[in-house]
């Protein structure tokens, strides 16, 4: 099953650990990693269901292009990591 991670900058404001989720896409895995942390759902996902704006998302360490990133399937073993990107400057 695939492990969803969330980056302590989430984790601060929801405590949420590393978990595998029994998931085929990265909206599925998000879904089922919200069931142990309702909280989450509001930092990551938007009103309609969109990926916010200074959240991205890696998989196995690559960053996900953000117009598929939900879409994008899953294997067995991969890592989902869900990080608040910074910007600034």
């Amino acid at each position: 099953m695939p492990t969803v991670s969330f980056a302590p900058a989430l984790t601060r404001h929801v405590p949420c650990p590393p978990q595998e989720v029994d998931a085929l896409s990265v909206r599925a895995a998000l879904d089922a990693a919200f069931l142990a942390a309702p909280p989450l759902r509001h930092y990551v996902l938007d009103e309609q269901g969109g990926l916010r704006k200074h959240v991205a998302l890696f998989v196995n360490g690559e960053m996900l292009l953000r117009p598929t990133a939900l879409e994008r399937p899953l294997a067995a073993r991969d890592q989902l990591m869900v990080i608040q990107a910074l910007t600034g400057g």
